[in-house]
């Protein structure tokens, strides 16, 4: 297979207002939500450094300073810790603001997912690059971006993460018609549709939050008209690129059968901090312990 450039580019969306998460994110991004004790936006951001994509762009709106505050240094803080000779804490701290080479740029308006992505256009320039959204955490055990960006290297064109959900979900994530390759854990995507009705699915593959895309996306963008929610959505974008290759390659689907936490959603957003609490080991011994004394006691 033709060998194609080597992607070193991240572009994270965080421009939501978050408002399943009020009164909570009325003063605080939803970005910065903590995961047990790391904001869930580390987690995206280790996620992309892991895939070899240190030059992160994140897309960011009013109200979301401590973002760029997070990935910054602290000096005074870090001066505290290191006069209290706390070196555990002082590496933490230092951690975040070590992980990559951080870009920020503020969206404005908005204007959907598909309009996000466009603001990264001056950064990203011609090269392909990966989107990843930051209610999806992945396992660092399940590395699906690295899988993806490897199949974008081998193949070209544009790489959608998918994942297999009941027919009765389908109606919450954009769906991909598919056929099968070589490969078992890769699909050529043949069409998109954002947020079907259940009888009107292609399939039952969803579109979950992580893309590599070919730079042809934002001259695609730049032209789509907004769709569903009255927003420019990039699952329309994709869909002139699965219909027509030669505009910037070919789409791919990469089906992830790994751990994924959702933080968009309130219930999703507690069982994933009770899943990451139970498998840490310097909390997950005891808090295993008290939570099935909870559950006893609770049935």
């Amino acid at each position: 297979m033709t060998q194609h450039p080597r992607i070193s580019k991240a572009v994270i969306p965080a421009a939501g207002l978050g408002t399943r998460f009020l009164p909570a994110t009325k003063a605080t991004p939803k970005e910065m939500l903590p995961v047990v004790d790391k904001p869930a936006i580390q987690y995206v951001v280790e996620e992309a450094v892991a895939a070899g994509l240190d030059d992160v762009l994140m897309v960011t709106g009013r109200n979301k300073r401590p973002l760029e505050d997070h990935f910054d240094r602290n000096y005074e803080l870090e001066s505290a810790l290191q006069k209290k000779g706390d070196a555990g804490r002082l590496a933490k701290v230092q951690e975040s603001s070590d992980l990559a080479t951080m870009h920020y740029v503020r969206q404005g308006d908005p204007k959907g997912l598909g309009h996000a992505v466009l603001c990264a256009a001056p950064h990203v320039g011609e090269e392909p690059f990966a989107v990843l959204l930051g209610d999806d955490l992945i396992d660092p055990r399940d590395p699906l971006l690295q899988r993806m960006v490897e199949v974008q290297e081998q193949r070209g064109g544009s790489v959608i993460a998918l994942m297999e959900v009941a027919p009765e979900q389908i109606h919450l994530y954009g769906c991909a018609a598919v056929e099968t390759t070589e490969d078992s854990d890769v699909v050529r995507v043949s069409g998109l549709v954002e947020k079907p009705d259940p009888a009107d699915a292609p399939s039952n593959y969803a579109i979950i939050g992580r893309y590599v895309l070919d730079p042809h996306i934002f001259e695609i963008l730049r032209r789509t008209e907004p769709g569903r929610g009255g927003e420019i959505q990039l699952t329309d974008a994709l869909q002139q690129l699965a219909e027509d290759e030669k505009i910037g390659g070919p789409v791919h689907g990469v089906v992830f059968k790994g751990r994924r936490y959702d933080t968009g959603d309130r219930g999703d957003y507690l069982r994933a901090i009770v899943r990451l609490a139970c498998e840490r080991e310097d909390l997950g011994p005891d808090f295993r312990t008290w939570l099935r004394s909870y559950v006893a006691e609770e049935m």
